[in-house]
């Protein structure tokens, strides 16, 4: 690798120029697979692999602004070359946090390999051309394993992922019980996914590294799921050691689901509640009725009325039966995680007598109205049917996407713009639900759950 150091122009930052070769995944391909690798990263993905790669570089950033690592290195770029032996990575102006002694830090070159890579098969093996592929949804679901698959983190081994769920702006309490969890969970051989930012995306897995170190487990898996529109507000955080981009938030959602054997749920905001909604939406379809996935709801005592919030918000509008789909359990690590063991055993005994495999799970029916990205505007946002007397499934959906659309008016660069141009968002829906949306909504600004970095102003309005 070749480095040069040099200061940057913006607020006197120091950056660095560099040479990298990628290894893993992009270390053998034909010369065919280079030029078209080379052309995807030229052409008009070339900005969404910049935003990608820089919030990599800058990994372990307090903010949460999708421009503030921009404004702070507007100078930096990067480019894929080809060479006889493979690929090679050129890095302009990059932020000098991401080497040591001119060397950049290993764990974020091979996150920096994982964006290109990625963002390199979507253009590849997920372009244009490939359009109708993504009509059905088990074509859908295809791409899904596909981009998996080529990330090479589908193991044919014994079920123990364990996915976590929760929000990147939590209290210390909070993100110092995700930890004691992920303790917990390591301590049983349990691998951690998370969505790869910080707060509860980064207390499982920083525990679990302690519990794994003491269990003497030296192939321990730390997987970090996002998409490009998130990435850029949440960084992967330093223990993340696979990274996979997907091309969009419901192909994420989806990627949890199938790979995951458990998930728990810690505190967080509304893109927690997106999750929640999303799984509980699929787990109410008949097709999925005896399907075991253990979902524990989970925090320390100080967040027992988030809780709370929550499970009367989801009682409300889903009913009991979405209830009897989860378990909470507050302030005990360890029946957490003795919990998750015994819904992975019954997982297990599951796909053996269905014979499903244990690094993917093809049983699930995921239908196509949760698998369709939602586009949030403003128009769609008001269209959503928040109504009583649909079916749980379907307001499920539309519940989701109220609450992707607000995290996108708080993370996404192109929500944000639509917002500043045209106001908030406007939710509309039956008075009770509206009322108690609006009060979820209030709990999360109040607790400080909507964003880390300044103050928030909504980008929603709950019409009331």
């Amino acid at each position: 690798m070749e480095t040069t150091k040099k200061q940057g122009a913006a607020r006197a930052l120091p950056v660095q120029d560099a040479r990298i070769y990628p290894r893993g995944g992009l270390d053998v391909l034909s010369r065919a697979e280079v030029a078209r690798l080379r052309d995807a990263s030229t052409g008009g993905m070339h900005e969404l692999l910049r935003r990608c790669a820089l919030a990599v570089l800058t990994s372990g950033s307090a903010s949460d602004d999708p421009r503030a690592a921009r404004d702070l290195y507007p100078d930096f770029d990067i480019q894929v070359t080809q060479q006889d032996r493979g690929v090679r990575i050129d890095l302009s102006n990059a932020p000098a946090m991401a080497f040591v002694d001119g060397e950049i830090i290993l764990g974020i070159a091979e996150l920096l390999f994982s964006v290109v890579r990625d963002l390199a098969y979507m253009a590849i093996e997920l372009g244009p051309e490939y359009a109708s592929d993504l009509e059905s949804s088990e074509g859908i679901t295809n791409a899904v394993f596909g981009v998996l698959r080529n990330a090479r983190i589908l193991q044919p081994s014994e079920p123990n992922l364990v996915v976590c769920w929760g929000g990147h702006s939590i209290s210390r309490d909070e993100y110092l019980y995700t930890k004691q969890v992920g303790y917990e969970l390591g301590l049983r051989g349990l691998d951690i996914c998370t969505g790869c930012g910080p707060g509860a995306m980064k207390g499982p897995m920083k525990g679990a590294t302690i519990a794994h170190a003491k269990q003497r487990r030296t192939s321990s898996r730390y997987i970090g799921i996002t998409e490009p529109g998130i990435i850029a507000a949440e960084s992967p955080n330093p223990i993340v050691n696979h990274l996979v981009i997907m091309p969009d938030i419901e192909k994420r959602l989806e990627a949890f689901v199938r790979m995951g054997h458990g998930i728990i749920v810690f505190p967080g905001g509304v893109g927690t509640a997106e999750e929640i909604l999303y799984l509980l939406g699929i787990l109410l379809r008949e097709e999925n009725a005896a399907l075991p996935f253990p979902l524990i709801l989970s925090g320390p005592a100080i967040a027992a009325p988030y809780f709370e919030q929550i499970d009367h918000f989801i009682r409300m509008t889903l009913g009991e039966e979405a209830a009897s789909r989860y378990e909470i359990i507050i302030g005990d690590p360890v029946a957490v995680a003795r919990r998750m063991m015994q819904g992975i055993k019954r997982v297990r005994e599951y796909r053996l007598a269905h014979k499903d495999s244990f690094f993917f799970n093809w049983s699930v029916e995921i239908p196509q109205t949760y698998q369709q990205p939602f586009v949030p505007t403003h128009e769609a946002m008001a269209a959503l049917d928040l109504h009583h007397g649909r079916p749980a499934p379907e307001l499920a959906a539309d519940l989701r996407r109220a609450f992707s659309g607000i995290v996108a008016g708080n993370v996404k660069e192109e929500s944000m713009q639509r917002i500043e141009q045209s106001g908030p968002f406007r939710i509309h829906g039956d008075p009770d639900m509206m009322q108690a949306l609006d009060a979820l909504l209030r709990a999360f600004v109040e607790q400080r759950r909507m964003k880390i970095s300044g103050e928030y102003r909504p980008c929603y309005q709950v019409v009331t």
